[in-house]
């Protein structure tokens, strides 16, 4: 009985170390199933809320949107359709409310400007599923060519068993790369341990302005970092459900700004798929 026991215990133990994986193998896990979740994605339609703001330095309120949206599939992406907006800027210590994207109050209207843009840009992705900028969390295959990863260990989050996965660039970037397609982020992700697929992904910019630039241009851009959520609605379908971000930009030597941008999707419905078949009537 105790060979048995002693014989149980090792093979028990051998099994735990063969099921051990090393991060390369998580991440390759996860970047498949990232890559098959963004195309799951394109089968459903759903809600998407959207809320921007613009503080000024001393914390008050200069601008503010809140926007959202009726998202369908499209072969190469979503289209998007503006259901509800509401928008309001201050302008001599009173608010004032409009009721559609891009309103100007005077010829150079910088916030309104950025606000537009921002929300474009990180909650716009044409190429995405979901809306979430593509590049802002490396890990999908294309994205995480990148980046090296370090597993950090295992850990409990809402009662499932993650893997800790940080990341950061290969190479160090100046953010003047960033348009080129260049891995700009640095964070971390808890991987779901049994489906390899992400719960929460943290990422903050890894690189820093050259002083040249602030210099030159008067720029500086500080805290700039996003977290996005997922949740599981079908056998292999995980969305994010939640996307948000907020950074401090001081720019051209006057403009100063805490820059505010949340989104959350809801409302999942799988989309009908219709066919139509053409029947040759002429007889030949």
């Amino acid at each position: 009985m105790k060979m048995l026991a002693i014989t149980c215990f090792a093979i028990c133990g051998m099994s735990a170390m063969a099921e051990e994986l090393t991060v390369d193998q998580i991440m390759t896990r996860v970047a498949e199933n990232q890559d098959r979740a963004q195309e799951m994605r394109g089968a459903f339609l759903y809600n998407q809320k959207v809320q921007a703001r613009f503080n000024r330095a001393n914390g008050k309120l200069a601008r503010e949107e809140k926007l959202e949206y009726q998202v369908a599939p499209k072969p190469n992406g979503v289209e998007k359709k503006l259901t509800h907006f509401e928008g309001k800027y201050e302008r001599k210590g009173k608010f004032v409310e409009y009721d559609k994207p891009g309103e100007h109050y005077k010829g150079l209207d910088v916030d309104g400007d950025l606000i537009r843009d921002m929300v474009n840009d990180m909650t716009g992705d044409k190429e995405s599923k979901d809306g979430v900028a593509r590049d802002l969390f490396p890990l999908t295959c294309e994205e995480q060519g990148g980046y090296n990863f370090t597993l950090e260990g295992k850990e409990t989050y809402h009662g499932r068993e993650v893997y800790r996965v940080s990341f950061r660039p290969k190479e160090h970037v100046s953010l003047v790369d960033a348009d080129e397609g260049e891995a700009n982020w640095k964070g971390y992700a808890l991987i779901d341990a049994e489906e390899f697929q992400p719960l929460v992904v943290n990422t903050k910019l890894a690189t820093h302005i050259p002083t040249a630039v602030k210099v030159l241009l008067g720029t500086d851009i500080k805290g700039l970092g996003f977290s996005v959520s997922y949740q599981k609605f079908d056998e292999g379908l995980w969305f994010p459900v939640s996307y948000g971000g907020e950074f401090y930009v001081r720019a051209v030597f006057f403009y100063k700004r805490h820059m505010s941008i949340s989104m959350v999707n809801s409302g999942f419905e799988r989309a009908l798929v219709t066919s139509h078949v053409a029947y040759d009537t002429s007889g030949k």
